[in-house]
């Protein structure tokens, strides 16, 4: 059987480069970014809400979440004030799952402040258990659309964003539903500082090429990867999530790219 070239991986003989061209995805095989139609923003897709809750997370939920909860719905003039301690950089995490690496990151970095963002009550449910249990105070978590949250904090207020493995829309079209659209790769980057990086992991490829084009097409953002392992291997102090541990047990190679804030 002949095995799948994985994203990335250059041809027999031949060397990969971080060029639109070794992708495999339709989107990037003629790379003309400037004759493509922008995205438009779209609503919030796919469930909010899964099996009944055990006892402990609704007690969790009910307890524990207020105290760590952000309300999106005014403008947040000053981020860093929602933290106990003001932390000397703040990171966004964009649809957190189940708050694997959310907690992770806090328990790495006590000094920076985390705001996660899922629209998947279980997951939050989970993520609340984790602040739980390592007495994390440094994480702020926000039950809903992301955009909500990037919409009420000002402008150069994040250093960091992460959208690890996202929901694909693997259809034509669904592709609309993905986040990173162009339009919110603008409204993103207002609220990125200069040199802030925004890191993006997947096991799928289209999903890899396809958010890939728009951010090499954008004005904010660069992507200054020199070779594959730029893109092959996790960030330092990384910590997987189930989505990884899911992708690797299917033999599907993860991706992770790192775009800078111009």
């Amino acid at each position: 059987m002949t095995r799948k070239r994985q994203f990335g991986e250059p041809a027999a003989g031949g060397p990969a480069s971080p060029t639109p061209e070794n992708f495999s995805s339709p989107d990037l095989a003629r790379p003309d970014l400037s004759a493509e139609t922008p995205d438009r923003p779209r609503g919030l897709y796919g469930r909010r809400k899964g099996k009944r809750l055990r006892y402990r997370q609704a007690e969790l939920l009910r307890t524990v979440l207020p105290g760590a909860a952000l309300d999106a719905s005014r403008p947040i003039s000053d981020p860093p004030s929602l933290f106990l301690e003001k932390p000397t950089a703040i990171w966004l995490e964009i649809g957190f799952g189940a708050g694997e690496h959310l907690a992770a990151e806090a328990r790495l970095h006590p000094d920076l402040g985390f705001i996660g963002c899922e629209a998947y009550l279980n997951g939050v449910a989970k993520a609340v258990a984790l602040i739980e249990e390592g007495h994390l105070t440094n994480v702020r978590l926000y039950n809903g659309d992301a955009r909500a949250v990037i919409e009420a904090i000002p402008e150069n207020s994040l250093d960091g964003v992460y959208l690890l493995y996202p929901d694909p829309w693997p259809k034509r079209r669904q592709r609309k539903r993905r986040f990173l659209s162009d339009e919110m790769l603008t409204v993103l980057a207002s609220r990125m500082r200069p040199g802030a990086e925004l890191r993006f992991a997947t096991d799928i490829d289209d999903n890899a090429g396809w958010t890939l084009a728009r951010v090499l097409r954008s004005p904010d953002f660069r992507w200054a990867a020199e070779n594959a392992s730029d893109w092959l291997q996790p960030w330092q102090g990384w910590e997987g999530t189930r989505y990884e541990s899911k992708a690797l047990r299917e033999e599907r190679r993860p991706v992770y790219l790192t775009f800078q804030r111009s």
